[in-house]
């Protein structure tokens, strides 16, 4: 570890599985595309996908998150373990995939760009409140900067962890990206970065973004809160101080429906997590996070960080029978 410490990013990790092809038909069983696969490729996703972004853009990472003993576990290490230093937490199940189906084609919306036709989310694994190693503990106690990325798998309701990250959040920076089915962020940490449903789901009665930003910050003592609008840029509030919107850069602005947003949440706490380790202030942080989430949606996103596609070769597509 450099002198500095490193980045450490805990949370929960994916594996996200891209299926793209051509729907030139629909299915003669109900009024859906049938998609004929051209290429499948596989990338982290979770905090796998927050620690693979922060490999590009800082000096040495550390992702502490739990693996499972199965293919798609294996998949995962290899796709991360020359990026960044993984140290494992006790985990218990199978990996969680996520299944993104995108075509192009008369029958998914032209030929302008991939349109999404569905998801499917299969895997149940999930962190254990087993023991934690010493090696987490290390990880922890040296870090220059901590960023939680919670997708609701148990690594930030891990009681141990939660103990540690509120002991660290008072000498270090701690940016927590909550998820709904996650627990609240631990008392002390710098920023928290709700999106814009999770504010709206968290804080239903509201007068606008910004009172919600302030509540949020006052609920989790936190010492400050944004919660990210896409396209509209972010609102950033102290639980003591008037709410501040924080604008996309001019140029950057577009339609998210006109494009894939996936992963510019992890994007936008990565950045600011970076920022905020280097000196920067709340404020400072997310106007760079806004600007770094925006330029990573208009660089195509989360699909971006993918390895190498499969080709799917002609013969094996089922539009080589049009009656099928």
């Amino acid at each position: 570890m450099t002198s500095a410490g490193p980045l450490v990013i805990v949370g929960d990790v994916l594996l996200d599985i891209d299926i793209d092809g051509r729907a030139d038909r629909r299915s003669p069983d109900g009024p859906v595309p049938v998609v004929d696969v051209t290429t499948i490729a596989h990338r982290p996703g979770g905090a796998g996908l927050a620690a693979t972004l922060a490999a590009h853009d800082t000096g040495e990472v550390v992702l502490v998150a739990g693996f499972a003993d199965d293919e798609s576990g294996h998949r995962l290490r290899a796709l991360l373990s020359h990026r960044v230093e993984l140290v494992e937490l006790p985990f218990s199940g199978s990996t969680v995939c996520k299944e993104r189906v995108r075509a192009v084609g008369p029958c998914a919306g032209g030929e302008s760009g991939f349109a999404p036709i569905t998801r499917l989310d299969f895997g149940h694994g999930r962190i254990v409140a087993g023991p934690l190693s010493a090696e987490v503990r290390s990880v922890l106690a040296n870090a220059r900067a901590v960023l939680v990325a919670d997708y609701g798998r148990g690594a930030a309701a891990h009681p141990q962890i939660r103990t540690l990250l509120e002991q660290r959040s008072r000498r270090t920076p701690l940016v927590w990206d909550p998820h709904p089915k996650g627990p609240p962020p631990v008392p002390g940490a710098d920023l928290v970065t709700p999106n814009r449903p999770e504010a709206e789901q968290l804080v239903p009665d509201s007068s606008g973004f910004g009172a919600r930003a302030r509540e949020l910050a006052r609920r989790w003592s936190a010492r400050a809160v944004t919660i990210t609008l896409g396209a509209d840029g972010a609102v950033l509030s102290y639980a003591d101080r008037p709410a501040e919107r924080i604008p996309v850069p001019v140029g950057e602005s577009g339609s998210e429906q006109a494009r894939d947003t996936c992963g510019a949440g992890d994007r936008f706490a990565v950045a600011a997590t970076i920022a905020m380790s280097a000196g920067a202030s709340a404020e400072d942080a997310v106007r760079h996070a806004v600007a770094a989430a925006s330029a990573f949606v208009a660089d195509g996103a989360a699909t971006a960080f993918a390895e190498p596609a499969s080709q799917i070769p002609a013969p094996e597509l089922a539009g080589s029978d049009p009656n099928r």
